[in-house]
Parts: C-alpha cells; sequence; structure tokens
C-alpha cells in the first residue's frame, strides 16, 4: 500500500489500481490541493475541508461516496463508519469515524473527531488496528493531549497524525511528538508499505510533509 498526503486530513492509499481517499479537500475549501481519481471517497464531516468528492473525480471515475455511519461493502473491501461529534468552530457537526481493511491492513481513520470520548459501540468494534489516523489541531479538532491520550487506548501499531498548523494550534505536532514520546522524526513525502513491515511496531508516529 502506498499513502500519500495532499493536505489537511487529504489522503490517498493506494495499492495496485485501487485508490481509497480519505477526506478529500473540496474546491470550496480556502485550502489547495491536487485531485486524482479515486474508487472510494471516505467523507467524515460535511465541511468543505473534508467533502471534496469532486476532486477524486477524474474522466470517467467517479467514486463510490461513504459519508456517514453504516456497513458498507465494494470490491470486498467493508467499511464501517460509527457516529462521532465534530464542529465548524460555529456549530456542530456530525462526523464519522472509518474502520477497514485496505491491503491486509486495519485501517481507523477519526476523520475531524472534536470530542476525545468514542462510543462503546465503535471501541468494542474498532478492537485491532493496524494504522490509525488521528486529527491533533486543537480548534475544530481533539489537541494533541487529548489526541496522544486516544492513539494508546487503540495501541495501534502505527500513528499518522494529522490536520494541524494552517488554522489550529502552531505547536499541536511539537506537542503531540511530546506526549507520544517520539524524540525524533523525518517528515515523509509518501508512504509504501505491507502488512509485514509493521511487524513488532508499537505505536510508531509517521509525519507526513
Amino acid at each position: 500500500m502506498i499513502i500519500t498526503h495532499h493536505g489537511k486530513q487529504f489522503f490517498k492509499l493506494q495499492t495496485g489500481d485501487r485508490v481509497i481517499a480519505l477526506n478529500p479537500i473540496a474546491k470550496e475549501s480556502k485550502f489547495k490541493t491536487s485531485g486524482f481519481g479515486a474508487d472510494v471517497a471516505l467523507i467524515t464531516t460535511n465541511h468543505p475541508d473534508y467533502n471534496g468528492s469532486e476532486t477524486v473525480t477524474y474522466g470517467d471515475r467517479a467514486p463510490f461516496i461513504i459519508s456517514g455511519p453504516g456497513e458498507y461493502e465494494l470490491s470486498g473491501i467493508i467499511f464501517r463508519g460509527y457516529g462521532s461529534k465534530g464542529t465548524d468552530g460555529k456549530k456542530d457537526l456530525m462526523n464519522a469515524i472509518y474502520y477497514f481493511e485496505f491491503d491486509g491492513i486495519k485501517i481507523c481513520f477519526l476523520g475531524a473527531l472534536y470530542e476525545g470520548n468514542i462510543s462503546t459501540e465503535a471501541r468494542e468494534a474498532i478492537d485491532d488496528v493496524d494504522i490509525l489516523f488521528v486529527p491533533i489541531g486543537g480548534k475544530t479538532v481533539i489537541n494533541a493531549e487529548t489526541a496522544a491520550k486516544l492513539a494508546r487506548t487503540f495501541e495501534a501499531k502505527m500513528v499518522i497524525p494529522m490536520d494541524y498548523g494552517n488554522d489550529q494550534e502552531s505547536d499541536a505536532l511539537k506537542k503531540f511528538l511530546k506526549e507520544t514520546s517520539t524524540k525524533e522524526t523525518t517528515p515523509v513525502e509518501k508512504l509504501t508499505l505491507k502488512l509485514r513491515d509493521l511487524s513488532g511496531k508499537e505505536g510508531e508516529v509517521v509525519v507526513f510533509e
């Protein structure tokens, strides 16, 4: 699987010809990004920073859009979504937490989570995580301290912090690295890995450029 970051919470997951987009940035957002064609777009929150399905539509390739709680199946992949709380800074929004397996790797994507409390249903269902995507920004998503505590409860093999800088707390990443006892990390442009690469890891933090 190849993971690339396209800003905010917008990630591209690819294995072979199959592509999953996580929280693509919409054209209406103040944040600019580049688009690509995807098979599936996971959208956690109805906000321009996270709901740009048109950004991952290219030519005849339009994604199957998943935008809320429930269970969905596409091409043998089961996506499970669980409701949680989000915000745009002015009003409450619904946020979905997604859990799925891609290329043999179990992924939990917390999206624009605003509260550290996750439903009992979600916590019981998400019992084995290889990669955890967690927001850390601290203004319209959970802050670094809360994110680090939450990451520990999931016991993920790898943790990818997201949604920091710009419109979030300026020192969020520094705080998160301290809270997770991560001494040094070199930001990566993309990450290529297989399930075997995660063997023996415990909460390794990977920072994207």
